[in-house]
């Protein structure tokens, strides 16, 4: 029986490969791989997973290329298809062109003269303003839980009604990897979808500020700078925290901040920590970062790093079998990226040894990359710890009682909290009974007072902190 023709022809390649490459990657890498149409010069083969189609681009596509140009011609083209391990979902790659996201060109008020443009080469005169949003960071991906509901919900408002309202401007901060890019991203990507003639502009805080000092050193490049910026209808600034011990660097964005506010310009921003937590940032500065919505995003909760391991999977083209879902999930319980960084290792690790993904290889994958790590010091477990040691219910500990055993029992927890968690003040006391940031700020001086003046309430003290970094 004569074989179809796309099968002799990625026999034919393979040929050719099999003779280039080791046996064992040969065996790793091709063997799996099957040939499932040719469309003209158009041959579509089926791998795996996503992780599997992502290792052959990265390391053999040249010479795949090679390979298939010599039986189809200089036309010969490559897709691939991804079967869903446990279903009859077909993801076909290159998938469809995402709709680029573009800006329109910017018309200049003749006051203003030849303005520099800051994110293209020197010498190009066009100002065409790259929004420097990345596609693959929409709404659509952006995992929801309790975690981030308020922020993503203040996301979708504001992409609805960009400048207008009480969000103006979205101060989101957390920790790294809990996805405060994504979302601003999404947000801004929602718009230039809804709003096509808005100009939209995401960009680094490091980037802003390289590009600052590059204006200073040119005479009047500075004023080109801040015109330029003076111009964006959405602006996204990412980790302004680094700003940081940068006056100059503070006052021009200052002055850009107050333009496009006044304008009804949409500002977004991010940080690590919440304004009242940062230091060294000028407090006109400050003030305005609390003029519209502060929303935190905290540590992915069971629920929803279940559901990010769920879309991750499929993403990259299997289903995991729900044990191993929900193991990793509670074994992995940091932040996104680490949750990422996880599944990425699993899929590796099967893909590589020809393993199944199941418990056993999930339990001893997470063995060499988590359990090595003492567990982190967080709020609920210094609560927890603090509870036993005085010997308090939890619900009365949380509770509004001014008891004093209670009161000093909160104190040293939000003490602690400060010391020993990334969390800002506004975090430790919505999470110590709904109580606002000034209380924790009192609580942690009263007991540094304390510590000072008071033997055995510094005991107290240095007993549960010696117990939270030895178990």
């Amino acid at each position: 029986m004569t074989e179809p023709k796309h099968t002799l022809v990625w026999n034919n390649c393979l040929n050719i490969i099999r003779d280039i490459i080791r046996p064992q990657s040969y065996r790793t890498w091709f063997e799996p791989v099957k040939a499932v149409r040719i469309s003209g010069a158009v041959l579509t083969i089926e791998v795996p997973s996503n992780f599997f189609r992502e290792y052959l681009e990265e390391h053999y596509i040249d010479l795949i290329s090679k390979a298939l140009k010599r039986e189809l011609g200089k036309e010969a083209k490559l897709e691939y298809n991804v079967r869903v391990v446990t279903g009859e979902d077909v993801v076909t790659f290159p998938q469809q062109p995402t709709q680029e996201i573009k800006n329109k060109s910017v018309p200049f008020p003749n006051q203003a003269g030849n303005i520099t443009n800051p994110f293209v080469i020197p010498g190009l005169q066009q100002l065409e303003i790259d929004p420097q949003l990345n596609p693959h960071y929409s709404f659509d991906n952006f995992i929801e839980g309790e975690c981030n509901r308020l922020a993503r919900s203040a996301g979708l408002n504001i992409s609805a009604n960009p400048g207008k309202g009480t969000f103006n401007p979205l101060f989101l901060y957390g920790g790294s990897g809990l996805g405060k890019t994504h979302l601003a991203q999404a947000i801004g990507i929602s718009i230039k979808k809804q709003f096509p003639e808005k100009i939209v502009l995401y960009v680094s805080a490091n980037r802003f500020q390289t590009q600052y000092m590059d204006a200073t050193t040119v005479k009047n490049k500075l004023t080109d700078f801040l015109h330029f910026y003076q111009l964006i209808d959405v602006l996204i600034i990412d980790d302004v925290h680094e700003f940081a011990g940068k006056p100059g660097t503070q006052n021009a964005f200052f002055h850009i901040f107050s333009h496009l506010h006044s304008m009804g310009k949409q500002l977004i921003l991010t940080s690590d920590k919440a304004p009242v937590d940062l230091q060294d940032l000028e407090m006109r500065l400050l003030s305005r970062f609390k003029w519209g919505l502060l929303a935190e995003l905290l540590p992915p909760d069971y629920s929803t790093r279940v559901e990010i391991l769920k879309a991750k999977s499929y993403k990259d083209g299997i289903t995991l079998p729900e044990e191993v879902t929900n193991y990793i999930a509670s074994r992995v319980s940091t932040n996104i990226r680490e949750i990422e960084g996880t599944l990425i290792s699993l899929l590796a690790q099967s893909t590589l040894t020809n393993r199944k993904i199941n418990l056993d290889l999930a339990e001893s994958l997470i063995e060499k990359l988590v359990t090595k790590n003492k567990p982190e010091i967080s709020i609920d477990r210094i609560q927890k710890l603090v509870c036993e040691y005085f010997r308090i219910d939890p619900q009365h500990f949380l509770s509004a009682s001014r008891k004093r055993e209670l009161v000093q029992a909160r104190q040293i927890s939000m003490y602690l909290s400060r010391n020993l968690t990334k969390s800002s003040l506004a975090s430790i006391g919505t999470q110590t009974g709904g109580r606002d940031h000034a209380t924790v700020l009192h609580a942690y001086n009263t007991v540094c007072d304390l510590l000072d003046t008071d033997r055995s309430f510094r005991k107290y003290v240095v007993d549960i902190e010696k117990q939270l970094k030895s178990s």
